[in-house]
């Protein structure tokens, strides 16, 4: 049986940079490049990197909300690229996101309410505002808010609570996966703990399928079946979480993992590794490795030729000297 959900190959992102006072030609930010991985149904697959390597417009692009410059992602076998208006209207039921942002991604002139039933009125779902108005107060319970709060406004929430309404959001249409970008970064610590438990909850009670978008590690330990590491548009390293964290094999995933803050405090003096070099422009794309002008393993063959993305144990690594 195919327990694939969403698989994506070769996919890319180019967006184009016009001409302008310090540069007189037009040239492309390379913000996706040659990605392939496989989501299986009712996992977390962890997606991290440092800003700006593409996260974001990974994660659009895998439910459409941007359109590729080449490549491909199927959902159930279906190439959601080449899906016609109607056919691609009823595959928004299914995939769904939580923005990073919970001030920013809800309207501020809409109630509560509102807000969360906006799927259902766009979709058509219910007849009667009755049943409509109970499944809002379902949802409401989902993510664990209180009813009353229905005929607020969101600015009358705290940030946590306001990503709970995101997230009711997300589910109302009974979505079998969701992308989270970032959906705690903009939260605090204690707050954070809270929404991540939740969702797990919400995976293991309605059987969701996440690909979970995040710059912390901690975050994506605590969360996911496998991490997926990207850097400057491509993917590096993808393995299960407890492979990552204890036997990571490309220095980028190494690097990260060292900057981790630790919560014994005789180990928070110990040496870290701290990137140094020249940080890689995605306009102006190295040859060869795209990490080698940080990378202090960095030799000739690095400079000119392209890692693939091989198998080494249970890992998949893109990097010439992994076993060195």
């Amino acid at each position: 049986m195919n327990n694939t959900l969403v698989k994506v190959k070769n996919l890319k992102k180019y967006f184009t940079v016009e001409a302008g006072m310090f540069s007189k030609k037009k040239g492309y930010i390379h913000a996706v490049e040659d990605v392939n991985f496989e989501i299986h149904k009712r996992e977390t697959l962890g997606l991290v990197g440092e800003s700006g390597c593409g996260k974001t417009t990974l994660g659009r692009l895998v439910i459409r909300l941007l359109e590729p410059t080449e490549g491909e992602v199927y959902f159930e076998d279906n190439n959601i690229f080449k899906l016609k208006p109607e056919e691609l209207r009823n595959l928004r039921k299914k995939m769904q996101i939580i923005f990073q942002d919970p001030y920013a991604s809800l309207n501020p002139r809409m109630k509560v309410m509102d807000i969360i039933s906006e799927p259902l009125t766009t979709h058509d779902v219910f007849s009667s505002s009755r049943k409509k108005l109970e499944r809002v107060k379902e949802l409401m319970n989902i993510v664990e808010l209180r009813e009353t709060y229905m005929r607020r406004y969101p600015h009358q929430f705290s940030g946590g609570q306001r990503q709970r309404i995101g997230i009711a959001r997300a589910l109302a249409l009974n979505p079998e996966f969701i992308v989270c970008d970032e959906p705690v970064s903009a939260l605090d610590v204690s707050i954070q703990s809270q929404i991540l438990n939740l969702l797990n909850k919400l995976q293991d009670t309605l059987n969701l399928t996440y690909l979970f978008i995040s710059h912390d590690l901690s975050v994506i330990k605590h969360i996911s079946d496998r991490i997926c590491v990207m850097f400057l548009g491509k993917i590096v390293e993808l393995g299960t979480t407890k492979e990552i964290f204890k036997h990571q094999l490309h220095p980028y995933t190494k690097f990260l993992l060292s900057a981790l803050p630790l919560p014994n405090p005789h180990l928070r003096d110990r040496e870290r590794d701290i990137l140094k070099g020249e940080i890689p422009s995605p306009i102006n794309i190295p040859s060869g490795c795209r990490f080698h002008t940080r990378c202090p393993y960095a030799k000739n063959r690095c400079k000119k030729e392209e890692p693939k993305l091989v198998k080494y144990g249970d890992h998949l690594v893109a990097c010439h000297f992994v076993l060195e």
